[in-house]
C-alpha cells in the first residue's frame, strides 16, 4: 500500500470558517480501524453539501474527510470477516460526520461497519445506490416483517420522485406490489411508471390536515418520505393491521394527529433508522436489492463525475442545482 494518498479535506480556520481543498495525505494520518478500503466510487447528497461548507454542527472535529457512503475494494484488514480484495459497501455510522468518510483515495473503518458487495451488484451501481438505496431497502425490509404482502392491497410511497422514494418503488414492483407514489413533480410521472408504479397521486392530497381522526381504508402499507401533515393525513388511510415506514422528515418533525390510527386499525409507526443498523441486517438488505432490484431502471438517475468536482457539486446541491444520482469515481471500479 502506498505511503501517500489523495484527500478532499476540510480544516477549520480562525473564527470557525471551514474550508475544503484537496490534499496528499500519509496513509498514518487515518483514523482507527481494522480495515483499509481503496475508495472507488462515492456520493454527494445534501448533508456532504452542508458539511463541505460549514453548514451546522454536523462536524465538530477537524481537520476532516468528508462523504457519507462510498464503495471500494477492502486493501488491508485484519478484520476476520474480510480479506483483502474484497469488494465492499457502506452507508451509515455517522461517517462523513463523526468519523473520515468517503472522498479519500483510502479510508479506514471498523471492519464491522463494512458489507461485502453481494453477487451481481457492481461498485458503481451500489452507489448509485448508496444511503437512500439502503435506507429504501431497509423500510421495505421492516414493512415485510410488519406483515405486508404482495397480495394485501396498494401500498403509498410518499416523496416517490426523490433518492429512497425512487428506490421504494422500483424495490416494490419488483416483488410484485401494487405500488402508489406520490409526487408534486409533474415531470416525473413517466418516470415513476418506468419504475413500476400502477399509478400516481399528487402530494397535494395529503397536504392539509386530515379533518377526522380515520378515513376510508385505503392502503395496506406506506414508505413516507415526508413526515409533517403528510404522515397525519396517510396514517388515517391505513387499513386495519397495515404499517408505515417513516423514513423522511422534509415535511417536518411536528406530527398533529390521534391515537385512534393505532388503537381502533392497529397501525404499526415504524421508525427508519439506516445509521446504526446492525450488520447482519444490513447484509441481508443489501442482498435483498440485489436479487431484486432491476438495476437498469435507475441508470437514467445516476450521474457519474469525477473526483475534483467535489467542491463545485457540494455548491451545487445546496442551490438544488444537482438532479438524480450524484456518483463520484474516486478510483473506479
Amino acid at each position: 500500500m502506498s505511503d501517500g494518498f489523495k484527500a478532499y479535506v476540510l480544516r477549520e480556520g480562525e473564527g470557525g470558517k471551514v474550508t475544503g481543498a484537496f490534499e496528499e495525505l500519509a496513509t498514518a494520518e487515518l483514523p482507527d480501524g481494522d480495515v483499509t478500503v481503496r475508495v472507488a466510487y462515492t456520493t454527494v447528497n445534501y448533508k456532504d453539501g452542508m458539511v463541505m461548507n460549514g453548514i451546522g454542527r454536523l462536524v465538530r472535529k477537524y481537520p476532516h474527510v468528508p462523504g457519507v457512503d462510498f464503495s471500494g475494494t477492502v486493501e488491508t484488514s485484519s478484520h476476520s470477516g474480510l480479506a483483502p480484495g474484497d469488494p465492499v459497501v457502506l452507508t451509515g455510522w455517522r461517517v462523513g460526520e463523526t468519523r473520515w468518510g468517503g472522498y479519500a483515495v483510502l479510508a479506514r473503518v471498523p471492519g464491522d461497519y463494512l458489507v461485502r458487495l453481494p453477487a451481481g451488484l457492481s461498485l458503481e451501481r451500489a452507489m448509485a445506490l448508496g444511503t437512500a438505496g439502503f435506507t429504501a431497502g431497509l423500510a421495505v425490509d421492516s414493512l415485510e416483517a410488519a406483515g405486508m404482502r404482495p397480495d394485501g392491497g396498494e401500498v403509498l410511497v410518499t416523496g416517490a420522485s426523490g433518492g429512497v422514494g425512487s428506490v421504494a418503488v422500483a424495490l416494490l414492483a419488483a416483488k410484485g406490489y401494487t405500488v402508489v407514489a406520490s409526487t408534486g413533480r409533474a415531470e416525473t410521472h413517466g418516470y415513476l411508471t418506468e419504475l413500476g408504479a400502477a399509478s400516481i397521486v399528487d402530494r397535494a392530497e395529503f397536504a392539509e390536515q386530515p379533518k377526522r381522526p380515520l378515513a376510508s381504508e385505503r392502503f395496506q402499507a406506506a414508505v413516507d418520505n415526508v413526515g409533517g401533515t403528510t404522515l397525519a393525513n396517510l396514517l388515517t388511510q391505513v387499513a386495519y393491521g397495515g404499517s408505515v415506514a417513516a423514513v423522511g422528515l422534509t415535511g417536518g418533525n411536528e406530527v398533529t394527529t390521534t391515537v385512534l390510527p393505532f388503537l381502533l386499525r392497529g397501525v404499526s409507526l415504524l421508525g427508519i433508522d439506516s445509521v446504526m443498523c446492525p450488520k447482519d441486517r444490513r447484509e441481508r438488505v443489501w442482498k435483498t436489492i440485489a436479487d431484486t432490484l432491476p438495476m437498469d431502471r435507475l441508470d437514467a438517475v445516476s450521474h457519474l463525475h469525477r473526483f475534483d468536482e467535489l467542491p463545485d457539486l457540494g455548491r451545487a446541491i445546496l442551490k438544488g442545482e444537482v438532479r438524480g444520482r450524484a456518483v463520484v469515481t474516486v478510483g473506479g471500479g
